[in-house]
């Protein structure tokens, strides 16, 4: 299974172009501008977008993905902006993050596989300090239905890999929820994030 999930990132993320683009997801953006620029870590960040977008707005940024490619033009976006990113490539058991280090958590369509996204987001909640934030969105389990009627709005074909409130609240159970909702949105992200979905979003504090 690592080897398929692997092998299709890589595949992605080898086109010349962008797949998501080079600008960084309204959500994230509209939540880190509020915030005080400290560390923050990137979850499955890809080709760099969000990450070097919050490098430039002063935060000290750690990202991780399972792609080469996807390191390799990340790395290419952070030098072309003058800014600098710590991106590692493995899964993330094995990259020896710091227990409650960072200042905030980022996940943006952070899709892993069924059986292992609620022990990553366990994972990833213990390396947040108390107080600090996770900024989430990716596709709702309703998604299905927009991908249905346009394959262009991307999004996993496997319902276990979406999500609801539900499991949002399960699986970061120690937050305080400032913000959770499923909503409708436009998406307009490179080639791979183009018409009308239905996504969650979280914003939660550690307590």
């Amino acid at each position: 299974m690592k080897e398929v999930w692997l092998q299709k990132w890589e595949e992605r993320y080898g086109q010349d172009e962008f797949a998501y683009g080079i600008a960084p997801n309204n959500y994230l953006k509209s939540q880190l501008e509020k915030l005080e620029p400290g560390k923050i870590l990137f979850a499955a960040e890809g080709e760099g977008r969000n990450a070097v977008f919050a490098a430039g707005l002063g935060w000290k940024v750690a990202a991780f993905d399972i792609s080469i490619e996807g390191k390799r033009k990340a790395m290419s976006l952070a030098e072309a902006n003058h800014v600098e990113i710590d991106y590692q490539i493995g899964f993330l058991p094995d990259l020896g993050y710091t227990e409650a280090h960072f200042d905030a958590i980022a996940l943006i369509y952070a899709h892993f596989p069924a059986d292992i996204k609620s022990a990553y987001h366990e994972l990833l909640s213990e390396k947040l300090r108390k107080g600090g934030h996770v900024i989430f969105e990716a596709f709702s389990k309703n998604h299905l239905s927009y991908l249905a009627k346009n394959k262009d709005v991307g999004g996993p074909t496997d319902a276990d890999m979406l999500f609801s409130i539900e499991e949002i609240k399960n699986d970061f159970i120690d937050f305080e929820i400032l913000e959770l909702a499923e909503v409708e949105v436009q998406l307009s992200e490179g080639l791979y994030h183009n018409g009308t979905g239905s996504v969650i979003r979280f914003l939660g504090r550690k307590k």
